[in-house]
């Protein structure tokens, strides 16, 4: 593996080290906004997987019973280094993404410092119950489930593994993470800090490879969970492998969100809301609100707006902190975001502003706005995964909730209006996991995050992920002498 910077130095991270076999399948590491090769690592061989599987399991059995304090001052310990280096954090992430390094700065290493921080404050409250049974009473306790597997996205690769990592780490468990095969370096710098922060060896591993070593994880009798966060489609088959061994899951998985605004809204909060909820990371955000119902009296004036609006973007050198829209981050993806665009068009949408695929190197495709749509084109039914917005109109608060909800995603969703009331009472009504009222897509580390139908399964962030970590265990205390039949 190349290394012209401060890039990792092996392909994998396990028991404490970096480790190397050239054995396994050569992956390439390409930079999105120029299509160079910038790095290769290898797929883990059985033998690598054997070494992290059990590497984990043997250093789980201490770190379970270890100062619950102390895990959390190795969480926090490990918040301040990445702090420390966000600069250096960043520059990789965006050559790991092609994300613009205005957004890497704020939106990857430091919100997975924040996870964390965050869960690191919680490491010693971790609580159960007691309950009195007249002279009788029954307590409970919660248990770390042991080895967990992360298997993670492209498009936050540092964030996703703080997300897993932390909950994980700071209930007693261990864990084995597999980046995305296309963004394979943040996550072993993070294995890296992990170490030097004072989290023992083996705890947390990090190896590379696609849906094979992902199958070969999820499936292993020593892993006690799997937390996915992918596409639905991943999310069925790896939930269903999981399901064969009994196992617990965590499926953080794909959407196709609305969002509603109304007649009443701040028309700048709106359109502001509409671009970080489609085009901030290019696009590629699976809560993103890629479905903007508008209220049929604002149509012109929206589109006014988000015109000048997007008249700001500035494509260029992602590590030029000037630079605003990125590349989308592999050339597949960007192939599958020109067929939607070209379908929408056949399918009689109107393509109101961009569309187009930037002839220059790397994968860059202009904010793309559709317009003139009907519920049942595939833009609007289907996640892009890219930077399309699909524009609609309703006529009043019903319909608008209707459609809304008229999808098997149920990931996200918000809404732009002045009339708290409405506010409240139309989110009620939205069949989603997590969502937002006169905002769109803050997500900070206190707040649950996760989807519902085909979005997917618990949730992340939050003291509820502490639970999906752990498990009751129930113990009934009898008080006084034991009765039978005879």
């Amino acid at each position: 593996m190349t290394r012209p910077d401060a890039r990792p130095v092996a392909s994998h991270f396990v028991d404490g080290a970096y480790v190397e076999d050239a054995a396994g399948t050569p992956i390439p590491v390409i930079y999105s906004a120029t299509g160079e090769t910038i790095a290769t690592v290898h797929a883990a061989t059985p033998g690598i997987l054997e070494r992290a599987l059990a590497s984990a399991e043997r250093a789980q059995v201490a770190w379970a019973v270890a100062d619950p304090a102390e895990r959390g001052r190795v969480l926090r310990r490990a918040a301040d280094l990445l702090r420390a280096r966000n600069r250096a954090l960043s520059e990789l992430e965006t050559l790991d993404t092609g994300k613009p390094l205005q957004e890497t700065l704020v939106a990857d290493a430091a919100s997975g410092a924040d996870a964390l921080d965050y869960f690191g404050g919680l490491a010693a409250d971790v609580t159960g119950t007691s309950i009195r049974f007249g002279e009788d009473w029954a307590y409970t306790i919660r248990r770390a489930l042991g080895v967990c597997v992360g298997i993670g996205a492209w498009n936050y690769p540092t964030q996703i593994a703080c997300w897993k990592a932390a909950p994980a780490l700071a209930t007693g468990n261990a864990m084995v993470f597999k980046p995305s095969e296309t963004t394979p370096l943040c996550a072993l710098k993070l294995a890296e800090i992990l170490i030097e922060a004072g989290l023992p060896a083996g705890l947390f591993n990090v190896v590379q490879g696609a849906g094979e070593v992902g199958a070969a994880l999820t499936t292993d009798p020593r892993v006690a969970k799997v937390s996915l966060t992918g596409s639905a489609a991943t999310g069925r088959k790896v939930a269903a492998a999981a399901a064969g061994g009994m196992k617990h899951v965590t499926m953080e998985l794909g959407g196709k969100s609305p969002i509603l605004v109304f007649e009443d809204t701040d028309l700048e909060d709106a359109v502001s809301g509409a671009i970080n909820g489609n085009f901030y990371s290019s696009g590629q955000v699976c809560s993103n609100g890629t479905r903007v119902f508008l209220h049929e009296s604002l149509h012109d004036a929206f589109l006014d707006r988000l015109h000048a609006r997007l008249a700001d973007v500035v494509m260029g050198d992602p590590l030029d902190e000037a630079t605003n829209f990125g590349p989308i981050t592999t050339a597949a993806q960007a192939d599958i975001v020109m067929r939607h665009i070209a379908t929408a068009e056949a399918e009689g949408a109107t393509v109101a502003i961009g569309g187009r695929r930037l002839d220059r190197a790397g994968y860059w495709i202009e904010p793309t706005v559709l317009t003139d749509l009907s519920d049942d084109m595939t833009c609007v039914r289907e996640e892009i995964f890219g930077p399309v917005m699909s524009v609609l109109t309703f006529a009043d608060e019903a319909e608008a909730v209707a459609r809304a909800n008229a999808t098997e995603f149920g990931l996200s969703a918000g809404l732009f209006t002045r009339d708290l009331a409405r506010a409240h009472r139309v989110v009620a009504q939205l069949r989603a996991g997590t969502c937002w009222i006169n905002q769109y897509n803050l997500t900070p580390a206190g707040m649950p995050f996760g989807g519902s139908r085909a979005s997917g399964i618990g949730r992340e962030n939050a003291r509820v992920a502490m639970d999906h970590f752990t498990e009751v265990q129930t113990v009934y205390v009898g008080m006084g002498r034991v009765e039978s039949a005879f």
